[in-house]
């Protein structure tokens, strides 16, 4: 009887924060899934929303690290974060 494997997709694949990222979401391996989730969690625990925009991410000196500037939207903040994750084994 062959093992089966558990199929894993991007977004299920476990990846290890850079320290900058690190700093936001914690430093150990998580799947990209729960990177985003972090990061929204964080947004919204410090209200780095732009009151004026939803979609506009208002970085602090963390996400300024991770983002490389002072404001960006929902949609650039997962192409900004790839960057900082690396596949774990």
């Amino acid at each position: 009887m062959a093992e089966t494997k558990k199929k894993t997709d991007g977004l299920n694949r476990p990846v290890q924060p850079s320290p900058e990222l690190g700093a936001v979401v914690g430093t150990k391996p998580l799947t990209r899934a729960e990177v985003v989730s972090a990061m929204w969690a964080y947004i919204k625990k410090n209200s780095l929303q732009d009151p004026a925009n939803k979609r506009d991410i208002l970085a602090d000196a963390k996400l300024a690290k991770v983002f490389g500037k002072d404001k960006v939207t929902m949609f650039e903040m997962n192409k900004l974060i790839s960057p900082h994750l690396k596949p774990v084994g």
